[in-house]
């Protein structure tokens, strides 16, 4: 048998330990992320230079390729739709929130809308999981029976008060026939037969047993017992040593708050002022603060606020799309693509519109990450805050089904179907290569990066075959 100090890790080892793996945490984080974004943006921004120097036309078996890789990324995006949404939903009231952000975001595209989508899912699962709604509901239906009995009883009070009153003369009053006045009355009895009447000694004794709560812990019947010096570890999360207070997480997220809202009003205010380099930080910021659901959600707005004002044109805006599926690091890289080739014909380098899209997309989630890092311990136990994530949560997982809705609208390039992009559904083969990345990602495990090659290959095939 084990000894109890063998068997269980003390208190203040825990916190060494964790206390030494969030000093390496802070201490390995930057070459960590460095690795993991680097290799990715600096493939990206190469592509952006090469692509920048290309004329406007493509060869055909480039678009066949780019066509493939497209319908391959919108199977792969919308099984990982599906997977989240098997996560998020959890009764019913999660299953409408996905499916209104899903057809809300298909109707409308802009930087404040999906912001409120979320907000709104938010508000909706605080109030119905602390039973706000029902409980005033039940206020109101208890209001309305008490006004109702009491009109009641006023009706009945005034009824009675409308009756005839007949006085009943003094002469009708009888003695009760069970009580004779003639009858002498019972005597009083003596203390020691009075005692003998009220010994109680005879009576079995008995005890009320308390009643039980449902919630009760019922004593264990196995044989297995734990001894009374053995303490049990418990470890909860308050105990784990945070990297970030409680109040430097608050002044990072009231800070960021002010610069999001100070970014928005400038860009409101002064569109025409401001210089390229600005408008293209203010949309990548503003598109980096609210991606929940990962990169596949912030698609849409990237083709509307980099596409539309003719900073990229969509023919290579697709052909970025449909390369970063095979580069390694986050989706996000695409900003540097997009960043660099933004900035062409102005003042402002290549390379430096590179830096400002890298830093815009991805500052807004280390901020609020390490803000919330700080509150996380204190909101956790919450249940208004439980409430509000479990709704921000299915609302984002409905805006990734509008993603894939949103790229399979513009899945199909060149050739026939133009370089701005057309609907998938326009070549039954784009259909079949969407459906077999489902497919295989779904029941044969394939990998996401080797299922968006498929297509890209299949692409190619299909011009090989059918239209060379």
């Amino acid at each position: 048998m084990q000894s109890k100090n063998s068997s269980f890790v003390s208190g203040a080892q825990v916190e060494r330990a964790l206390c030494v793996s969030a000093f390496m945490e802070a201490t390995y984080i930057f070459p960590v992320l460095s690795s993991a974004l680097l290799p990715g943006a600096i493939g990206m921004y190469s592509l952006s230079v090469g692509i920048s120097r290309v004329g406007n036309t493509l060869p055909e078996p480039v678009y066949a390729l780019l066509s493939g890789l497209n319908a391959a990324t919108v199977g792969i995006i919308a099984l990982a739709a599906v997977n989240l949404a098997g996560r998020a939903i959890t009764d019913k009231l999660t299953l409408i929130l996905v499916f209104l952000g899903g057809a809300l975001g298909m109707l409308y595209t802009a930087l404040w809308y999906y912001p409120v989508i979320m907000i709104g899912a938010g508000l909706t699962t605080l109030i119905w999981d602390l039973r706000w709604l029902q409980n005033s509901a039940r206020r109101i239906t208890k209001l309305r029976k008490i006004l109702r009995g009491k009109r009641r009883s006023q009706v009945t009070m005034a009824k009675r008060r409308s009756w005839p009153r007949t006085p009943t003369p003094p002469n009708t009053l009888r003695p009760s026939p069970h009580h004779s006045l003639e009858k002498p009355l019972p005597s009083i009895p003596h203390s020691s037969e009075r005692s003998s009447l009220t010994d109680d000694s005879h009576i079995r004794p008995y005890t009320v047993a308390a009643p039980r709560s449902k919630f009760a812990i019922m004593p264990s019947t196995s044989s297995t017992t734990l001894p009374s010096s053995t303490p049990l570890p418990t470890t909860t999360l308050s105990s784990f040593p945070s990297l970030v207070s409680w109040w430097l997480g608050t002044i990072l997220l009231v800070l960021f708050l002010l610069s999001f809202i100070t970014i928005l009003l400038l860009r409101a205010l002064l569109p025409d002022i401001v210089p390229r380099a600005f408008s293209l930080f203010s949309s990548l910021y503003l598109a980096g603060t609210i991606i929940f659901g990962g990169g596949p959600v912030v698609i849409p707005l990237l083709r509307e606020y980099i596409v539309s004002p003719g900073w990229v044109s969509p023919r290579d805006f697709l052909l970025g799309l449909a390369i970063i599926q095979s580069f390694p690091g986050p989706n996000f890289n695409f900003a540097v693509y997009l960043g660099a080739l933004a900035t062409k014909g102005t003042p402002v380098p290549s390379f430096v519109g590179a830096l400002i899209a890298l830093l815009a997309i991805f500052a807004p989630g280390l901020v609020i990450m390490l803000g919330f890092l700080g509150l996380w311990q204190a909101l956790e136990g919450r249940a208004w805050f439980q409430a509000i994530l479990r709704g921000v949560n299915a609302a984002a997982v409905g805006l990734v089904f509008t993603a894939v809705y949103k790229l399979w609208e513009i899945g199909r390039v060149g050739m026939a179907g133009g370089e701005g992009g057309q609907p998938l559904g326009g070549d039954p083969w784009l259909v079949f290569l969407t459906a077999a990345a489902f497919v295989s990602g779904k029941w044969f495990g394939v990998n996401a990066p080797v299922a968006i090659l498929m297509g890209g290959t299949g692409g190619i095939a299909r011009w090989a075959i059918f239209i060379r």
